[in-house]
């Protein structure tokens, strides 16, 4: 059964709704008290989980309290590649990892999007390292690329393994370096028309705007202007016999004359090595300190925090940009305890619910498209500056959420499918609802085993990480 709009916006205005299961919904209706969100009674063990990867399985809050917060730290940051034999048997029947651009522009572009958000999906909730997974999903947004516009798709298997995967913890002077020499961004930017006679400014903008600097980061226009000149003469490889598919430069397309970028000096005919003059410059420059560290200390925090982000700056700038040295500062225990609660994107929220219920997947499509209908598609985010992270860019989609919810526990998402769980609010929550009388509590009572899962997976609790 379907429940009205009116029913709908009732549940939702007192905090929790069960989409598709009017009866029992409306029961949880009577209650008008807001369900708190999870601030100060939420175990440092589960905050650190959801933060630091898409959330536990069960057992995984026990073993890292008996491992330490420390331990198991290290252990992320030894950022170890390997995977279970089951993942890798799934990642390896996907042709976007194994067959390269342009032999793979033989499939339809629908099956290769399919195949992209496929592998992510898997990874994210079976992955052994959830930090390497978390991250992979930052720089995958913060580096954007839209799967959508030209032959993007094909080539963006290849950007996520080489650029993201094999960089996520690392330096980020590496992983800029990757990123700009990587097929799937500079054709996606535009950068395979910049031409020493006409020089296209799109990649060069987004360089210094979004991917280094940041807006306000001292660079002019005038700036954007030289750096394009510098990138002029990159292309793909398309030639006959020749190994189509990679970039190439050419020399005679490039704009060999002196450059002057952020007050430094490119000399005449450095042909290709302007380009890592520059990186070297955007990566070694203060804004961009300041700006990689406000980005991650949101996506980790939930919301700026000028000193904390000084701090990583500097450890930034100490350091070489080490992203795993600036994570440290981060996702020290207490800082990350008193962060506010930040709501879970949709790619995290699916992931999450089926990690917290032991799931099993093949990321199909049935998946694919609940993660569509809340609102992030994977790898089709049009603009270059990725999904949002703010709270207030998803707290339109909460129906999509809640049909997902009753979906999962109901075993109606083909390919997916949980296990059985004795008690749903130990299950999601990882801990039982001490008060009594609470929304929740009172919710659950009585309810069937699937009826409680789903409201459990669709409480504000399970929402907010």
């Amino acid at each position: 059964m379907e429940l009205s709009r009116r029913e709908a916006l009732g549940l939702a205005a007192s905090g929790v709704v069960l989409a598709g299961c009017a009866p029992f919904a409306r029961r949880f209706a009577q209650h008008p008290d807001h369900l708190p969100l999870p601030v100060g009674d939420v175990q440092p063990e589960l905050r650190t989980l959801n933060r630091t990867g898409f959330g536990p399985r069960p057992g995984d809050v026990a073993r890292l309290r008996t491992q330490g917060f420390p331990a198991y730290l290290d252990e992320q940051f030894r950022a170890d590649k390997s995977e279970q034999p089951a993942l890798l048997m799934q990642l390896q029947r996907l042709d976007v990892f194994q067959i390269e651009d342009p032999d793979l522009q033989g499939l339809p572009l629908a099956d290769v999007i399919r195949q992209l958000q496929q592998a992510a999906l898997l990874r994210a909730v079976y992955g052994n390292n959830q930090l390497l997974e978390r991250l992979c999903d930052f720089w995958s947004n913060h580096f954007n690329i839209y799967a959508r516009k030209g032959n993007a798709a094909f080539r963006k298997g290849a950007d996520e393994t080489h650029v993201i995967r094999d960089h996520a913890l690392g330096k980020f002077p590496d992983l800029l370096w990757a990123s700009a020499h990587s097929p799937a961004m500079l054709a996606y930017l535009d950068n395979t028309q910049n031409l020493r006679q006409h020089p296209n400014e799109n990649y060069a903008r987004e360089l210094m705007e979004l991917h280094t600097l940041g807006i306000g980061g001292g660079y002019t226009q005038k700036d954007v202007q030289e750096v394009a000149r510098c990138f002029t003469g990159w292309f793909i490889e398309d030639r006959f016999l020749r190994k189509r598919g990679k970039i190439r430069f050419e020399s005679e397309r490039h704009d060999d004359g002196s450059k002057l970028v952020l007050g430094h000096v490119i000399p005449a005919g450095g042909g290709e090595d302007d380009v890592p003059q520059v990186l070297a410059i955007l990566s070694s420059h203060p804004s961009t300190a300041r700006f990689i560290s406000k980005k991650l200390v949101r996506y980790f925090h939930g919301q700026d925090d000028a000193r904390l982000t000084e701090t990583v700056a500097d450890c930034y700038t100490k350091t070489g940009g080490d992203i795993p040295s600036m994570l440290r500062i981060i996702l020290e225990p207490k800082a990350l305890a008193e962060a506010p609660p930040v709501l879970k994107r949709p790619f995290d929220y699916i992931v999450s619910a089926i990690r917290a219920c032991d799931g099993d997947t093949d990321g199909g499509g049935q998946l694919q498209d609940h993660l569509s209908a809340m609102g992030e598609p994977l790898y089709q985010w049009p603009m270059p500056d990725g999904y949002p992270v703010k709270t207030a860019a998803w707290t339109g989609n909460m129906l999509p959420r809640w049909n997902f919810a009753h979906a999962l526990a109901n075993d109606q998402i083909g390919g997916t499918s949980i296990a059985e769980v004795a008690d749903p609010l130990e299950a999601t929550l990882n801990r039982h609802v001490q008060a009594e009388d609470s929304l929740l509590a009172r919710a659950v009572r009585g309810a069937s085993d699937k009826e409680a899962l789903a409201l459990c997976l669709a409480s504000p609790e399970f929402q907010w990480s």
